[in-house]
């Protein structure tokens, strides 16, 4: 039987266990990339190990998150940042030369590779048809410090694309939006998407990397498209034409399911607040005024995305009543469009240039005014994520944005009235890499600096066999990262000090949660009871390390998103899901739980009985945790257990 890619990679880079869905994997990384908002704990992890250099073939140190420099904090982390890449063998990317999955897509990512990235839509890559895994940062620094990486076999789910776009009003972020629309938030956990089918030559790098990028919001593990003549385009357009090899999967490849899409059927679409997944076609908004218009972000800020939104602004003015912001994706994208004189037309036309970074995505600036509705080519719009907490924000392709800016309101694209150019691929990219910088050989003489607001990491205590704690908190359905650990310029400056952070856990849903947890810590801890789909969203392993120093012991919930989960464990939280649904609903804020012989269970059956002291009945929960896991939370985490395995406890 034939092969399918992700097959054809994973088979490749497999280090232990058998290509079988559900069955344990351990792969060897050819790269591993962070971001700031999450790397400055990953690097502290990795220094913790006490490793002379990086052991992965490739590692990039990038700053694209917290740019505000409103204070002394951020620039002090990407001080920390630039030092830490050096001592220890890897590139570093300045702050201004863009967002990490646009920068690593033109300067590094190649077909047939595995990447991890400390980001949530370090998918993006899979556009190039690499293997791209968003991990939490743990899992990244001991990826570099020589271990591979291990996961469950995901299933394989062929998205079939026939077809051809209705361009150039119709783009690739319309056809993630209806895959969306299809699959829900939670209709690609333990799954990866593979792209194909005769619509997959239709869409150019940068377009599949669009849908690669948005496809982390279906909560699968990646997503990936081929590579053929127009990937070998792309690669030679960015001189990189000697990365290329062809990938596609075998006639009789096989997969565990199978999804047509006629692109040719696909027209304009929106996500409605505050959900990705609240999909309409914009046609049934038409007429909804619109306050605010943001376009880039990792999803769409594309050379391609900016030469569109320009051949639309061109000649015009915004909306008196709107407010465009636009962030180009990387220094590259942004230096062709001024010297194309793209960015003077945006600017005529009313636009607010921002850097080339994550910007309003993720809460680090432009933030609408109260009660607004933004529109945004982003790729969340969890509530109070842009900043402000009774905003209305949708999400929609670059062009519809455009011309929402210019009209005030919502309206279908291809009823507007507007003409623009169709876009035509450049063969060859202007390539700058100055900001760029490659590590050294010899770093013996190169110190590492630290500010004072970078903390030790935070080690837990090995799991005690006993568990006796107060439910500090019930949530319901599809809670983010972004709940648990908001993001924003007030949140994110202190990544880098655990006690500090700790302070905002679950701050925009319950503010006295963290003093509380606090006063619960010298009482055996806390538990946190989650419904479905729990810890969706961002790659941030925050939201478990601070959970962690509050002394959480367990999250109880009906289902796991695959990262939280991973990061869960990583830091030794224990990780269990109710056995009887009805049991969820019996369990209150305020209960107080005993879980006894987990050392015993957790060996065996891993179903454990959970007495509620307070209503006086017994449920049963589960961990579903492999051999590496169950060794991992017994150890109290990640980092202790890979400190004994290397001899370094």
């Amino acid at each position: 039987m034939g092969k399918n890619i992700v097959e054809k990679i994973f088979g490749s880079h497999l280090a232990h266990g058998e290509l079988r869905s559900g069955s344990p994997v351990e792969l060897h990384i050819d790269q591993v990339y962070t971001q700031d908002a999450t790397g400055t704990m990953a690097w502290l992890q990795f220094e913790a190990m006490g490793l002379e250099r990086v052991k992965v073939p490739l590692a990039v140190s990038y700053v694209d998150h917290n740019m505000l420099q409103q204070d002394y904090m951020n620039p002090d982390d990407h001080l920390f940042l630039q030092t830490v890449a050096a001592k220890y063998g890897a590139y570093f990317s300045r702050p201004g030369n863009g967002i990490c999955h646009q920068v690593h897509l033109e300067q590094f990512a190649a077909p047939g590779k595995i990447a991890l990235g400390t980001d949530s839509h370090t998918p993006t890559g899979g556009g190039m048809a690499m293997i791209s895994i968003g991990v939490g940062g743990l899992d990244a620094a001991t990826v570099m410090g020589g271990s591979p990486f291990a996961l469950t076999m995901p299933k394989v789910l062929k998205i079939h694309l026939l077809g051809k776009l209705k361009r150039p009003y119709v783009t690739a972020m319309d056809v993630i939006l209806e895959i969306l629309r299809r699959l829900t938030v939670k209709g690609g956990v333990g799954k990866i998407l593979e792209y194909g089918g005769p619509g997959v030559r239709d869409l150019n790098v940068t377009e599949r990397a669009t849908i690669t990028n948005m496809g982390a919001e279906l909560g699968a593990t990646t997503s990936i498209f081929p590579s053929d003549e127009r990937t070998k385009f792309y690669l030679a357009a960015v001189g990189r034409e000697t990365d290329w090899t062809e990938l596609s999967a075998d006639d009789d490849a096989s997969y565990a399911e199978v999804i047509r899409i006629n692109l040719g059927k696909i027209e304009p679409m929106i996500a409605q607040p505050h959900s990705p997944d609240n999909v309409v076609t914009v046609k049934s908004l038409a007429g909804t005024r619109v306050h605010q218009v943001c376009i880039g972000s990792c999803t769409n800020s594309s050379y391609q995305a900016m030469k569109s939104i320009a051949s639309i602004l061109k000649g015009k003015t915004v909306s008196e009543g709107v407010n465009l912001l636009i962030n180009p994706g990387s220094k590259q994208v942004y230096e062709m469009i001024a010297r194309e004189g793209l960015v003077a037309d945006m600017v005529a036309a009313g636009a607010r240039m921002l850097e080339s970074s994550c910007g309003p995505c993720i809460g680090m600036g432009g933030a609408p005014a109260s009660g607004q509705v933004s529109v945004r080519s982003y790729n969340r719009n969890f509530k109070g994520r842009s900043g402000t907490r009774d905003a209305f924000v949708y999400l929609a392709s670059p062009v519809s944005c455009a011309i929402f800016a210019l009209k005030g309101e919502m309206v279908d694209p291809r009823e507007a009235g507007i003409v623009m150019k169709k876009f035509k691929e450049p063969s060859q990219y202007h390539i700058n890499r100055n900001f760029l910088i490659p590590p050294q050989q010899d770093t013996s003489d190169v110190k590492v600096i630290k500010g004072p607001n970078i903390k030790d990491v935070s080690v837990k205590d090995a799991l005690k066999d006993r568990i006796e704690a107060e439910v500090l908190i019930k949530l319901g359905d599809n809670i983010t990262t972004d709940d648990i650990m908001p993001a924003g310029s007030k949140v994110l400056p202190f990544r880098s000090n655990i006690p500090a952070i700790a302070n905002f856990v679950f701050s925009n849903l319950d503010a006295t949660f963290s003093s509380r947890a606090m006063e619960a810590k010298e009482k055996g801890g806390g538990i946190i009871v989650g419904g479905e789909n729990y810890g969706q969203g961002s790659s941030r392993e925050h939201a478990a390390i601070a959970p962690m120093h509050l002394g959480i012991q367990a999250v109880i919930a009906r289902s796991f998103a695959r990262i939280h989960r991973s990061n869960l464990i990583n830091f030794g939280i224990l990780p269990l899901e109710f056995v009887n649904a009805g049991d969820y609903e019996k369990t209150s804020q305020g209960d107080r739980l005993v879980i006894g012989n987990i050392s015993g269970v957790i060996s065996g059956s891993q179903e454990y009985v959970v007495e509620n002291a307070t209503k006086g009945y017994t449920f049963r929960v589960r961990s579903t945790l492999n051999e590496r896991e169950r060794d991992v939370v017994v150890k109290g985490g990640l980092l202790p257990y890979t400190r004994e395995r290397s001899g370094k406890a």
